[in-house]
């Protein structure tokens, strides 16, 4: 299971404070991004590479700092280089790159600043080290919190009223009754609904199931209940400790 995010913020503040004088590639670098993968719970070497060798356009040699096959590449440069250099040299190494080698991102940092480039929608978010820790949620794709499509869904449909049905019967079957029942379920299709409107960002409620519960399902109920909990209570009474997904 992902860290929370109140974890990683935590993770990001010492990384920063740890790493405020870091200013060499040479020197620096590699221990720079084993412990930025760290502030995610994610073991550099187990998805990684430092140096990957790559073939130039003028058939020369290329090493890239740090290349996660499919997802990330990372070039890092001495304090105050120019980074947009930086990203232009790691747009070349992609050159020699397999299809299923090329990154979705790629990130270029001189330790003080950071350039995060999506390559899909073409986007750039610019931080500095400092500031990692509001910037944290840029990198959900290292933690599976992919971008989606969203397409507009269809209206609500007898389909969707038979599934409904079978899950209120399901519920009656495991001990729900009466109000208490249907309660539950009007809660269910209120979070349901809040992601189709303002009320929830887009697909939410269904990120925090993916994400907070176990794939069997078996602490389905409890997450669910301490969400409802949360929902019930006032934001400014709600304890300052809680997991993000469920403070936001």
């Amino acid at each position: 299971m992902p860290l929370s995010w109140n974890e990683i913020k935590d993770r990001a503040l010492k990384f920063s404070q740890e790493w405020a004088d870091a200013a060499r590639e040479e020197a620096d670098a590699k221990s720079f991004l084993e412990e930025f993968f760290n502030v995610f719970g994610i073991s550099r070497k187990r998805v990684g590479t430092f140096e990957h060798r790559v073939k130039k356009m003028d058939d020369s040699d290329g090493y890239i700092d740090m290349l996660w096959k499919g997802t990330i590449l990372i070039e890092m440069k001495s304090r105050g280089k120019n980074l947009d250099r930086a990203y232009q040299q790691a747009i070349e190494y992609t050159h020699g790159l397999e299809q299923h080698e090329l990154p979705k991102y790629i990130l270029v940092s001189d330790f003080e600043n950071f350039h995060l480039y999506d390559l899909e929608d073409k986007s750039l978010i610019e931080f500095k080290l400092n500031d990692l820790i509001n910037n944290v949620q840029h990198f959900g794709y290292l933690l599976g919190y992919q971008k989606k499509v969203y397409k507009e869904e269809d209206p609500a449909n007898i389909e969707a009223a038979e599934l409904m049905g079978k899950l209120h019967d399901r519920l009656k079957e495991i001990g729900y009754t009466g109000h208490p029942l249907e309660v539950y379920l009007v809660r269910l299709l209120f979070c349901l609904f809040a992601e189709d409107t303002t009320i929830f960002e887009k697909q939410q409620f269904q990120e925090y199931i993916e994400h907070r519960t176990h794939v069997d399902g078996s602490d389905l109920a409890a997450k669910l209940q301490e969400l409802f909990q949360v929902l019930n209570t006032p934001k400014e009474q709600r304890f300052k400790n809680l997991d993000e997904q469920l403070a936001e």
